[in-house]
């Protein structure tokens, strides 16, 4: 069984001895222009972090802890620049995140680190978004991109294109979307339809299902139908690990829909908690992952640092300060202006590479893996660079 209830809060997705994040090969600055604060690379930078610490919440308080260490961690490796972090408590009140990111503006910020809470993030986006202040949220939800907010977050648009590329690079025409009926759920079906025609992947129809665990029961059968009727030689999940993947993953199977013939993708990560890799339905299922190298070095540095492993989004605190470190060590002025955070080269950063699109959102490079035998395997390594494959 699951616990279902809608939840309004964004969607939260996830080098040893680095010295910060660095800026691959420049192919020159692309994106949004506007008025930016100007910085002074031969002084310290001031950063405004905000963390959702203060909502009642105990899994936020974690959360907000294993942030702003990853951001202490950057902080620490960055060389040739100086970053003045300043922390800034909003819980999860986007009328909090939107007071904070306008003090932290008065006292001097030159750029917004977090917050990570979709609607949080939106707030204080649109608090500094006349005094050219830009936001790189923890976000993925890339519904509050634009303008002046960024997300971080690895978003669903990322993760279908290249499951979707990858799919279709082994023959796989013909895929069923199967996605809950909630915010969440049609987010990830309308980012799956437009990966699909990206890679040139016929959509054989949709199948959503009712939130709850009964919902799962009911839409099943039908579900099956549809791909058999439809001809689909694969079927795209959207649902998680927390919600109705198991019962998905268990029912259809036994259902008649064979993991064998149709192949099993899903939108979010199948590895996590790690009690999922035993699930005998998630077995040669597809699902992204950031570079697996890349990140588990990453996560025993941290783990030295602070005697336990980050949180799994707690990297995207790394990225955002080393990345402003790299572009602040240019000796440019504006290089916290939007055009300078959208060079098209993007960083590399403890996850893989990235880059932040114009339109608030971003790419990153993933891997694309698979279970078996209780084992994540990947399938595909995750790209190095942009331009190559995986892209």
């Amino acid at each position: 069984m699951f616990s279902v209830p809608l939840r309004r809060r964004a969607l939260l997705s996830r080098l040893a001895g680095l010295a910060g994040l660095s800026l691959l090969a420049a192919c020159g600055p692309v994106g949004m222009t506007g008025p930016s604060p100007a910085v002074d690379a031969g002084k310290p930078v001031p950063v405004a972090l905000l963390l959702p610490s203060g909502s009642g919440n105990s899994g936020d308080e974690v959360l907000a802890q294993s942030l702003r260490q990853a951001a202490e961690l950057a902080v620490a490796d960055l060389q040739g620049v100086r970053i003045d972090l300043r922390v800034y408590n909003t819980g999860a009140d986007p009328r909090a995140a939107a007071a904070a990111a306008t003090r932290a503006v008065d006292e001097g910020a030159k750029i917004i680190l977090g917050p990570v809470f979709a609607d949080a993030a939106n707030a204080a986006g649109v608090a500094v978004a006349s005094r050219g202040v830009n936001v790189l949220s923890f976000s993925n939800n890339t519904d509050i991109a634009g303008r002046n907010v960024f997300v971080l977050g690895s978003t669903f648009q990322n993760t279908a294109n290249r499951l979707l590329g990858y799919a279709a690079s082994r023959g796989k025409r013909n895929v069923l979307i199967v996605h809950d009926q909630s915010p969440a759920g049609d987010l990830g079906r309308r980012a799956i339809a437009a990966a699909a025609a990206r890679a040139g992947v016929a959509v054989a129809g949709t199948a959503g299902y009712e939130f709850s665990q009964q919902g799962v029961i009911n839409a099943v059968p039908g579900i099956v139908a549809k791909a058999r009727a439809s001809g689909a030689d694969s079927v795209f999940l959207t649902a998680d690990s927390a919600g109705a993947l198991p019962l998905l993953t268990q029912l259809l199977p036994e259902s008649g829909l064979s993991p064998q013939t149709t192949q099993f993708i899903g939108l979010t990560r199948w590895d996590i908690p790690s009690s999922t890799l035993a699930l005998p339905g998630v077995q040669g299922g597809w699902f992204a992952i950031p570079d697996p190298g890349l990140t588990a070095q990453f996560e025993a540095r941290y783990t030295a640092a602070y005697g336990a492993p980050p949180h799994p989004i707690a990297g995207l605190a790394y990225d955002g300060i080393a990345a402003i470190g790299a572009l602040v060590r240019s000796g440019n002025p504006n290089a916290l202006s939007a055009a300078s955070l959208t060079q098209n080269s993007g960083f590399a950063g403890v996850n893989g590479v990235f880059r932040l699109r114009p339109d608030g959102t971003n790419e990153r490079g993933l891997a694309v893996a698979t279970i078996q035998n209780n084992q994540v395997v990947v399938l595909d390594p995750a790209p190095r660079s942009f331009g190559g494959a995986g892209f």
